[in-house]
């Protein structure tokens, strides 16, 4: 019969997780943070950042426009990877807001690059 490695356990870890049960739910609010990860945080996270990149909102960090469309695409393609993964995997809600994000950030980028090639 073989033993069963040990594992070793991250202390660090354990100790950040305890000081973070320790975090009362008031604090939690005051960050503007959900009090629980969901998936609609999630994707409006990222379609945030895609906006962003595309030039369409300011960055809030500094309040200025910045445009990078790769850095764009890659998060609007990785948003795509999401729904085809999490396909038959999401609730109503859940599924329409992913859906939502991808057609208007499909067409955000696609309306910034017909403007920059007129612009060319």
């Amino acid at each position: 019969m073989e033993k069963e490695p040990k594992k070793n356990v991250d202390e660090f870890w354990k100790e950040a997780m305890a000081k973070e049960k320790e975090t009362t739910a008031a604090e939690k609010e005051d960050s503007h943070l959900p009090l629980e990860p969901n998936f609609n945080f999630f994707v409006s996270t990222f379609a945030l950042q895609a906006s962003i990149f595309l030039g369409t909102i300011p960055n809030p960090a500094n309040n200025k426009i910045e445009k990078n469309l790769p850095q764009a695409k890659f998060i609007i393609d990785t948003l795509g990877m999401l729904k085809e993964k999490t396909k038959n995997n999401l609730n109503p809600e859940e599924s329409a807001l992913l859906d939502k994000a991808l057609y208007e950030l499909r067409m955000q980028y696609l309306n910034v690059l017909k403007e920059e090639q007129k612009n060319a």
